[in-house]
């Protein structure tokens, strides 16, 4: 027993060193997701909706996460509970049927100004305060195109999915406060519909421990930070005037696959945190298991072997994905496809990089869709057609994405022109070819509807609760 704890400690103090070291903003991030962590299970032990009614477990989930924000934010906090806290009041005093509107052009123009605010001192020792913001501007402009859509819209008007999510009346300030500022997805979401927050804070669905979905994501997580402390410092963009095209694109697609793993680590942690206070369950798989995968933001298989944009952008950041599906592509008067990722580059922040990236990304998504509709069938005749097809997808896939993420990467707009122009644009002019020479073939569902389809469709609590 005496060695067993003397190895505990011994532990605890190169974590404790480890931490030390770090970088004051990766510092906050982990002390801050690791408190929640912790915090989410004694949630779910000490606080479960059998012994405690909703308005304790709103209470607590808020004012936890008040503490976790003013301890990785500081004075800043003010900033994000006043945000909520001017939605919340033009939830009663705005006209439902432009609420929307309102509310997301509002916090989107204070996300910016706080993008702008970063992107001016890009170098001060803190954690990034927008990326707290990102996710509230998701919440609160969510909240409310479901409440326009619950208050204002006919069901016969609704989707199956836009019925199932709608409010039909506004809900009290501490469900707000708590849906939009607790602790759960304080720091890096992820996002969820507010009707599925409620489920789970009033104990609405039938569910066993989630314990093994919690650890198996916690044991991927010490896995991916191992991964992100390996490679995120191997491979960079050079930018070498002297490099040929074969050589930029190994470079671009190694340098893409090394920053992948932060993003997986913060996905995948976060998502632990929510199934520890036991919010996540998607109901039962068709082999009789539980799914606690309504968060889940990421399936890191279908990225790394994707055939097709289409398949890579479904699976990653899957909540944004629905969010920016319900906000814009759904409801855009004009190109939902063009809108969208303008929502997305400037829900991203104010660099020139994020806005090349969405850009780029339009005219490939297109020639992507084209070309599935029309070449894709000859080679589906037979077994092996189906695999060399699937090959020559997914190496296409890879350059595409490492082509356009570059920007992101690099953030700079000079540096991304120059990386460009030394390919020749070459995936610029190659996909609007492609759009001018393949033929148009007529389908039988709209593209709009076809847009992310998947991952909004897959969240679906409210049907899945046993009876």
């Amino acid at each position: 027993m005496k060695e067993a704890g003397e190895s505990e400690l011994a532990a605890l103090h190169v974590v404790r060193q480890m931490l030390r070291n770090l970088p004051t903003e990766q510092r906050l991030f982990l002390t801050g997701q690791l408190s929640a962590l912790v915090l989410a299970f004694l949630f779910r032990y000490c606080l479960p909706p059998s012994h405690c009614g909703p308005k304790v477990r709103h209470g607590i989930a808020t004012l936890l996460g008040i503490c976790i924000s003013a301890y990785c934010f500081g004075w800043l906090t003010l900033f994000l509970v006043g945000e909520v806290l001017l939605c919340y009041l033009m939830i009663l005093v705005v006209d439902p049927r432009k609420i929307q509107i309102y509310t997301l052009l509002i916090t989107m123009v204070y996300l910016t100004f706080f993008h702008i605010r970063r992107y001016s001192n890009p170098f001060v020792d803190e954690l990034d305060f927008t990326v707290a913001l990102m996710t509230l501007t998701q919440k609160m402009s969510r909240f409310a195109f479901e409440y326009h859509d619950g208050i204002v819209r006919s069901d016969q008007s609704l989707t199956p999915t836009q019925r199932r999510l709608a409010i039909r009346s506004p809900p009290g300030i501490l469900p707000y406060l708590s849906y939009t500022v607790g602790f759960l997805g304080l720091l890096a979401g992820p996002l969820c519909s507010f009707n599925d927050y409620r489920i789970f804070i009033h104990g609405e669905e039938k569910k066993t421990n989630p314990n093994v979905a919690v650890f198996k994501k916690l044991w991927l997580c010490c896995f991916l930070l191992a991964a992100h402390i390996m490679l995120s410092d191997q491979f960079t963009i050079s930018n070498d005037p002297n490099n040929s095209v074969p050589y930029i694109f190994l470079e671009l697609y190694l340098t893409a696959a090394s920053r992948r793993p932060k993003y997986y680590f913060a996905w995948t942690l976060a998502d632990a945190i929510n199934n520890a206070a036991g919010f996540g369950y998607n109901g039962i798989s068709d082999d009789g298991e539980e799914r606690w995968d309504l968060l889940s933001n990421l399936n890191m298989l279908k990225i790394e072997t994707a055939t097709s944009f289409k398949m890579y952008i479904d699976n990653w950041n899957i909540q944004t994905s629905v969010w920016l599906k319900e906000v814009c592509y759904d409801r855009s008067p004009f190109n939902p496809l063009l809108s969208t990722f303008l929502l997305s580059a400037a829900w991203h922040g104010v660099h020139p990089g994020y806005y090349f990236t969405f850009l780029t990304a339009v005219p490939i998504t297109l020639a992507a869709r084209k070309v599935r509709q029309t070449v894709r069938p000859w080679f589906q005749r037979t077994s092996l057609g189906t695999l060399i097809y699937s090959l020559i997808t997914w190496v296409c896939t890879q350059i595409a994405m490492s082509y356009t993420v570059a920007p992101f990467i690099i953030l700079g707009l000079g540096p991304s022109l120059q990386l460009y122009r030394s390919l020749g644009f070459c995936l610029h002019i190659l996909p609007l070819l492609l759009l001018l020479i393949l033929p148009h073939r007529k389908r039988l569902e709209t593209n709009r509807k076809s847009f992310k389809d998947s991952p909004c469709d897959r969240n679906y609590n409210h049907l899945k609760k046993e009876m």
